[in-house]
């Protein structure tokens, strides 16, 4: 006869119990920190949407053009370092140890509600996958979600059980404040089954807990909201233009896409890439039906409502990156990943505890979980090498538009205009597409006062404006063995006084 599922231990509350679920806790996110300072932090640079966000609080560029999507939360949370120091270096320590951190209080908030156990192995199977470790020092938003998720997801339950716990509501209304300020989109899908189980759950049913989602998530959302009315002219304006860049949101099912993607492909758009390394994706595909028979084990124990409305609010934010968008990041959907860990790891220990009197099966077991981490490292190590190897070529090809007199205040262009813009110190521009926040005419005048950068893949024309600028080759980039500058006649002498910076 199977044993039955573990149930959660009463919290005495006792100092002592807290001393050792903090060396628990404390231990998996201490060590989560550490891989990301070995594995992750050595020679790697900001990637593009990295270069965006630092750019907005940085004094080492002017501030990139922020398009309709994007939320100012991971600029909010870097600014205390970049308004210090430019070092890559200062802001990938600063944000692996409050990555750490994050996922500590995380993990904390659900002592009341699973074993200290649970939560330990559920916290490394998140802080155990390639995009969790690679994504903690970098200034991108999703793992923040993430946290955010599963602090509110505690924290409703806790409100719910216990009534007196004002601990817990204001725990829930931070981490819908955190998931919105992060990105405003994905605090509505964790907000429904939240707002459903709050509904339709007696057990669970208590108004305030709707008025704390609801108030958590508009103040989250508000700087994004009024931005929407001073850039857009309005919140669906706003909403439409988002959808546009996105590649106009509806039924696209892209769960090809994210499969392919988790070979080591931070961004696959469009994804017509082929599967080369389909070990990659074997977890994927057992992730939910771990999750689903850790919730199955669940069902008639206490844990029952702590076990299952984290796997619901794992499908409800992964639908959207699953559904609606026609292409794959893996890191868009980190915050079901951290939701789904709970009931995974309550699987886990029910397969250990079946396996454990034959040996057999728990060599099967702990040979299955090697392989898993050996896959993930496996992974990481390849996305990290051509991290530093673009970060290499980056610093080669910025180096020599220096040489050619490309300095501040400058203005780039074109082909991977943000990145060299901003490891250079200057503005980047762009006369078109999503980010277009420039004319040509105003580009071409620009040009007369400063240094004006246009960069062009080597088979295709300069532009119209930028006819009878001098062309200078430029070292490649990795995927574009071939690159060339147009420089403005204002390169390589002194920019005239006088001449505006172009506005973000």
């Amino acid at each position: 006869m199977a044993p039955p599922p573990p149930e959660a231990k009463p919290r005495t509350g006792s100092r002592r119990d807290a001393l050792r679920d903090l060396r628990l806790l404390g231990g998996v996110a201490a060590v989560y920190t550490l891989v990301q300072l070995v594995a992750v932090l050595p020679g790697t640079g900001l990637g593009w949407d990295e270069s965006v966000y630092v750019s907005q609080v940085s004094g080492q560029a002017p501030a990139a053009f922020f398009s309709a999507p994007r939320a100012r939360g991971i600029t909010f949370l870097v600014a205390p370092v970049t308004g210090l120091t430019s070092s890559v270096v200062v802001l990938r320590v600063y944000l692996a140890l409050l990555s750490g951190a994050g996922l500590l209080v995380a993990l904390w908030v659900w002592r009341r509600l699973l074993p200290t156990g649970t939560l330990a192995l559920a916290g490394a199977l998140f802080a155990g996958l390639w995009v969790s470790v690679l994504y903690g020092p970098q200034a991108m938003p999703n793992l923040w979600v993430a946290y955010g998720a599963l602090i509110a997801v505690g924290c409703f339950l806790r409100a719910a059980r216990d009534h007196g716990d004002r601990a817990a509501l204001a725990g829930l209304g931070a981490g819908m404040l955190l998931a919105a300020l992060m990105r405003p989109s994905d605090a509505l899908w964790l907000a429904l089954p939240l707002v459903a189980a709050a509904s339709a759950v007696r057990s669970l049913r208590r108004p305030v807990l709707l008025l704390v989602i609801a108030a958590g998530g508009a103040l989250g959302a508000a700087e994004w909201v009024a931005e929407a009315y001073v850039r857009y002219g309005g919140l669906l304006p706003r909403l439409r233009r988002a959808s546009e860049i996105q590649g106009h949101l509806g039924w696209h099912p892209a769960f090809g896409d994210h499969v392919r993607a988790l070979q080591g492909l931070t961004l696959c758009r469009p994804c017509d890439v082929p599967l080369r390394y389909p070990l990659a994706a074997v977890w994927w595909f057992a992730l939910p039906v771990l999750a689903a028979y850790g919730v199955r084990v669940a069902v008639g124990t206490r844990q029952a409502a702590a076990v299952a409305l984290p796997a619901l609010a794992g499908l409800s934010l992964a639908a959207p990156y699953l559904l609606l968008i026609g292409y794959a990041a893996p890191r868009f959907l980190l915050p079901a990943y951290g939701l789904l860990a709970l009931p995974t790891a309550v699987c886990l220990l029910r397969l250990a505890a079946f396996a454990r009197p034959s040996r057999v099966l728990s060599a099967g077991l702990v040979l299955a979980v090697a392989a898993h981490l050996t896959v993930q490292f496996l992974v990481l190590d390849g996305v990290t090498a051509r991290g530093r190897a673009t970060h290499a070529a980056f610093g080669l090809l910025v180096a020599d538009l220096r040489r050619q007199g490309v300095r501040p205040p400058c203005v780039v262009s074109g082909e991977e205009a943000v990145r060299i813009a901003f490891r250079a110190g200057c503005a980047s521009r762009q006369v078109g597409g999503h980010d277009g926040s420039i004319t040509r005419a105003e580009l071409a005048a620009a040009a007369r006062g400063r240094p004006v950068a246009v960069i062009v893949r080597g088979d295709a024309p300069p532009p119209a404006y930028a006819q009878g600028w001098r062309r200078h080759a430029l070292p490649g980039l990795p995927g574009i063995a071939d690159l060339r500058a147009y420089l403005g006649p204002a390169v390589g002498r002194r920019p005239s006084a006088g001449v505006s910076q172009p506005s973000p």
